[in-house]
């Protein structure tokens, strides 16, 4: 994923280790918060208490509270861009294409189940900013950046502009069933999880027939 360039931050980035550490906690709080009350409720007072700092702490980094979203949302996005590099590696390129798929949808899955505010903020994130949108654009845009190439890898005939749109018609059709997921419970989320993976595999075989 490309990040926003740091100029447009609307946070302010930590440079010392003990402000790292404050940074991250007062976005660990505000993880917490916005799963158990949600965004609207969270104040940056409580965000402050929570992460054991005081409100002018918090306002070294972040200006307001959709800030402190914004940061969180980033930080997230980063994580799972390394999550889906770690997908693209030497070894990869010889696994079965349905391995490969189950792979990745499976890898998207656990990192929701190891990060239970993930889903919570990017199904407010919707109702809360614009921005979180943009952000999430590029996101997808990195990815099937990265896919295109990993593609291209894989099937060194493949013609560039067909790589590039078989990644961008895979990623934006697996966010937007990934999304969907976020917004069920339970059953039926891994069962959405199960559909995507059919559907892209019908889909890629036809380009990845090996």
């Amino acid at each position: 994923m490309t990040q926003e360039p740091q100029q447009q931050l609307r946070w302010r980035l930590p440079k010392q280790a003990r402000s790292r550490e404050r940074f991250n906690r007062i976005l660990d709080a505000a993880a917490e918060l916005f799963v158990e009350v949600g965004y609207e409720s969270v104040t940056t007072d409580e965000i402050a208490a929570r992460a054991d700092t005081s409100v002018g702490g918090l306002y070294r980094f972040f200006p307001d509270k959709l800030a402190v979203f914004h940061a969180l949302v980033d930080r997230y996005l980063k994580q799972l861009g390394e999550v889906f590099a770690n997908l693209h590696t030497d070894g990869t390129t010889e696994l079965p294409l349905e391995v490969y798929i189950s792979n990745a949808i499976d890898a998207f899955d656990e990192f929701v189940t190891a990060n239970p505010a993930y889903k919570t903020v990017f199904v407010q994130s919707r109702l809360v900013s614009t921005e979180v949108m943009a952000m999430d654009t590029a996101f997808n845009q990195e990815i099937a950046r990265q896919l295109s190439a990993f593609f291209i890898i894989r099937q060194p005939t493949l013609a560039k502009t067909q790589a590039d749109l078989l990644a961008a018609v895979t990623v934006e059709a697996a966010s937007a069933l990934e999304i969907f997921s976020l917004t069920r419970e339970g059953n039926f989320q891994q069962q959405v999880l199960a559909e995507t993976k059919k559907m892209l595999i019908l889909y890629l075989k036809q380009y990845f027939p090996n």
